[in-house]
Formats: C-alpha cells, structure tokens, sequence
C-alpha cells in the first residue's frame, strides 16, 4: 500500500532525518515524514535541507498532486534545534542569510499539508503554518516559546499567526510563550480541522486524494489566489483572482469540467 522513494540523484542513505512515501489508493499523495524521534523532530538545517530536497522531487512528478507533512504521534516537531544555534552571531546570521531556506515548503508549488499530532512549538509551529492546510491530532500543542529563550520567532511566528490568529491571540502566544491546544487552534483559525491523533494522517491523505483528482494547473492557479489575498489588499486579490479566473478559460481542462458537468460525467483531467 505504502512504498519509499528511492530519490534519483541520491541514495537512499542521503536521506537521515525525513522519510519518504507515496500514499493513497492511486500514489499520487507524497508523504513525507520527519524522523528525529530522540530530538522530538527538532528542526535542524540538513532536515530542512532534505524537505527542500523531497519537495523538487515531488514537484517535478506530475503524478502527485499534494504533499502532506507530518511527524510522530509525540511531535509533529518541538521546534528549531537549539544546539545548533546556540552559538550562533548577529554577524553569522546576517551573512549566513540564517534561515533563509527554511521557507521551501512556503514557495511550493503544490498543495501541502500538515498533519500536526503532539508539540508544533517554535520552528514546529512556523513550519506547519507555511504549509497550506493544517490538519491537527486532538493532542496536538501549538506555541511560540522563544521569548522564554531570550529571542523571538524568526521563520513566521509573529507574521502568520497574526495573519491566522489576529493580533491580540498572537501576541499572546508570542510574549508569553503560552502553548494552545488543538481546539483552541481551530477555533482562532490556525488549524482547519481537528482528528483523533491516530486518523490525522490517513484525514491529512484523504483530502490531499481529492485534491489530487482535480486538474493540478488549476488547483495551482487557485492556490496562488488564495496566496494573494493572504498577502495583499482586498483589491489587488480581488483583481489577482478574476484574471487568474479569465485565465482558466484558455486551459483544455477548464473547458472539460465544464463540458463534463453539463454532460452529467466525471471530467477527465490533462493538465493542459
């Protein structure tokens, strides 16, 4: 049912914190696991380099139309790897461009999904919410304890939960460091829904299946628009999605959906 990827330019062994699957009935679901269970899943620069690695793979399959993310039921990932930074310089971070290719999963191309089950704290946190959808097990713990640490969020923190959250519940997180539950995490519209922690994957591959069954240029040209109203005036989107709409009617795919609902038939996809 499951089967790891054996990715071409590199051997398996390449690949020491993250494991790689295609999933769901048809494979076209990639899964992609994070493994460093004795470090809770901490976030560390070869996992993010083998993320960004994972993700070229996937995007260039045309076989797969979403990507789901997930961890271990005990972290989805406890944060950034405080070791690892721990000596870290202003003058490092500067010319280092520190953390600057952390944001892959952010510029993906296509959907992706979080399955969040247990601590999503720090670089956890911020690495779910550059995901696209987030999934979350009913144990699951969200936070942003880097004030405790003697320093702030620097992937997102105070940028996307105030975007996902409003001011007020992100400020809270962020000067307190205070961890909020999996409900308290739907309800302020971080989390989209919420599973008993053993069927958020197998939730997290289902829809990431539906979403593979449409046409995966148009589910890209919607996705940028929903991007763009994340990130822009009501204007601006609102021009950014009408013309992105116009273009749907120069794709072979748009014309079958719609010759296909008026025929009473499943459409028949082609990407084109």
């Amino acid at each position: 049912m499951i089967f790891f990827l054996a990715f071409i330019s590199a051997s398996p062994k390449t690949l020491e914190f993250i494991k790689t699957e295609l999933v769901g009935e048809k494979k076209n679901v990639a899964l992609i696991t994070l493994n460093r269970p004795k470090a809770l899943n901490a976030l560390c620069n070869g996992l993010m380099n083998e993320i960004s690695q994972a993700l070229d793979q996937f995007e260039r399959d045309d076989t797969i139309g979403a990507i789901v993310i997930t961890g271990s039921e005990k972290a989805f990932a406890a944060g950034a790897d405080i070791k690892e930074m721990q000596n870290n310089t202003y003058a490092k971070c500067i010319t280092g461009n520190f953390l600057n290719n952390w944001t892959r999963v952010a510029q993906a191309q296509k959907p992706v999904i979080a399955a969040v089950n247990g601590y999503a704290l720090g670089g956890g946190c911020e690495f779910a919410m550059m995901c696209d959808i987030i999934y979350a097990g009913d144990k699951a713990k969200f936070g942003q304890p880097e004030i405790a640490l003697g320093t702030i969020p620097g992937a997102g923190g105070t940028q996307r939960t105030t975007r996902a959250m409003g001011k007020s519940k992100a400020m809270e997180m962020c000067l307190t460091g205070n961890m909020i539950n999996a409900e308290e995490a739907e309800r302020s519209g971080l989390v989209s829904k919420v599973f008993p922690a053993d069927k958020v994957v197998g939730e997290a591959v289902k829809l990431g299946e539906k979403i593979s069954s449409f046409s995966p240029l148009i589910v890209q040209l919607c996705k940028e628009a929903v991007n763009t109203a994340y990130e822009s005036t009501l204007n601006e989107g609102l021009k950014f999605e009408r013309r992105h709409f116009h273009a749907t009617f120069s794709t072979k795919d748009r014309l079958e959906g719609m010759t296909a609902f008026v025929e009473k038939r499943a459409p028949k996809f082609t990407n084109e």
